[in-house]
């Protein structure tokens, strides 16, 4: 069933909201180009909506507000409901880690009179994306004393950026021959840091320089990048697209997007719902779910326990039953139609841009492997509560049958038991250092994301 672009049954009034939804949606962007920076970013904008630390929570009721923070990577947020724990709670999940480049462990070093940092590229990349494009540092340094010290650099119109450099057209006959897998080399995804020369340095001018600077701006030494998580990524704001303005361009769309329509779906919220409604964003989904932030881990589990302990209901049977007895929207991005390239998609199936939140009842790859493959029955539900909440969406899988796939975190939290489908925003370019999303998309995802808090 085709759907109609949302755009065309917009009010002035929506137009209004969807403009004004997309300018915070670009500010929270901005500044949450890390799993680090988007759960301070999200936790600041909680505590201001009457969130609380759960720790430092003795009791809950109904109505109550509070927030988990994992490790300062992952961030979950609940609202307490009226019905019973055991009757579960409704769920929505998105990671907020996205493709980039990783600092390595021993990363400075000087060739040519050129300075270096070494990196280690993080997710699914086209790597040559990477190279001829202007790239900012974020990330924490940890000492031996036990600080930390957080690094931006690249953002402020003042500062300088970095990146890496590509080989000029003239001399590229035998580059331009390979593969666009390897056209550009994982090993050479190093980013230029410096070119002057430290005069009174022994050996090494250049890198000498930049630990030099360093040093004086942030008290940083050599081997406190033994210690350091520092993430190479896209210099600058996201941007209107469009000459009707009807898009956005930037970095870490994929899945930031969703996460941040999460939040104001959940802020949205007032009252006391029925169900408890919990807000999940968690790390580490590019590379797996893995690692002690990843969804793998029981960090949700744990969150959960901790929340029927204070409403003076924790057992471990009760919990189970808590656990399998949710219900959860897996809020991650799907493929928007690209006309361009036609030929990956199945149109009939297949999310465009403009026509509301995408619903995939599987995602995985070829014979749907990896894949979660959510119940008709709770597609049904589902789409009795868009329709009754006035929300345009659609429905789509990832692309043409053999042509790949992926995943995201729904299968992990089925393992529950509990009923779990994909639900996010179409992204062109996926993956690439610029995404680009409709803010109509973005509009219905939370519109639709607080239907299913409210009445799933």
């Amino acid at each position: 069933m085709e759907r109609i672009n949302a755009w065309t049954t917009y009010s002035e009034d929506d137009v209004k909201k969807v403009t004004g939804l997309g300018e915070r949606y670009k500010a929270y962007l901005d500044r949450s180009k890390t799993e680090r920076e988007c759960t301070r970013e999200t936790i600041r904008l909680a505590e201001k909506e009457g969130y609380k630390d759960l720790c430092k929570v003795k009791s809950l009721k109904p109505g109550d507000r509070v927030y988990v923070n994992t490790m300062g990577k992952a961030v979950q947020l609940f609202i307490i409901g009226s019905e019973p724990l055991e009757k579960g709670l409704n769920i929505i999940g998105a990671h907020i880690d996205s493709p980039r480049l990783d600092v390595k462990q021993n990363p400075l070093y000087e060739d040519s009179d050129l300075a270096y940092l070494d990196t280690h590229y993080y997710g699914g990349v086209k790597k040559y994306q990477w190279v001829a494009l202007p790239l900012a540092l974020h990330g924490t340094v940890a000492k031996k004393d036990g600080t930390c010290v957080d690094i931006v650099i690249g953002e402020d119109e003042t500062d300088p950026v970095v990146g890496i450099s590509d080989l000029l057209i003239h001399l590229s006959g035998d580059q331009l021959q390979k593969k666009a897998s390897v056209v550009i080399e994982g090993e050479a995804l190093d980013v230029i840091v410096g070119s002057k020369p430290l005069k009174d340095a022994e050996k090494d001018k250049v890198k000498a320089a930049v630990l030099e600077i360093l040093k004086e701006k942030y008290g940083i030494e050599e081997e406190d990048f033994l210690s350091a998580e520092i993430e190479a990524v896209p210099a600058g704001k996201s941007r209107d697209m469009g000459l009707d303005r009807s898009m956005i361009t930037g970095y870490g769309h994929d899945d930031r997007v969703c996460a941040y329509a999460e939040v104001e779906a959940m802020f949205a919220v007032k009252g006391t719902p029925k169900y408890t409604c919990c807000c999940i964003l968690a790390d580490k989904e590019e590379i797996g779910s893995v690692g002690a932030t990843g969804m793998r881990a029981r960090y949700f589990e744990n969150a959960v326990a901790e929340i029927m302990d204070r409403c003076g209901c924790y057992s471990e049977l009760s919990l189970r039953r808590a656990l399998t007895a949710c219900r959860m929207l897996s809020c991650d991005v799907s493929a928007g139609y690209d006309p361009s390239y036609a030929e990956a998609f199945e149109k009939k199936n297949a999310a465009f841009l403009g026509r509301g939140v995408c619903f995939n009842k599987y995602t995985g790859s070829r014979g749907k492997s990896g894949s979660n493959d959510a119940n008709a029955e709770f597609m049904g539900r589902l789409r009795a509560i868009m329709d009754g909440a006035g929300v345009a969406f659609q429905t789509a899988e990832l692309g043409r049958v053999d042509k790949g796939g992926g995943g995201t975190i729904a299968y992990i939290c089925a393992l529950y038991g509990m009923e779990v489908i994909d639900s996010g925003v179409p992204v062109l370019s996926m993956h690439a250092p610029w995404e680009v999303i409709s803010k109509a998309d973005l509009y219905e995802a939370v519109k639709g994301y607080n239907a299913f808090l409210l009445n799933a």
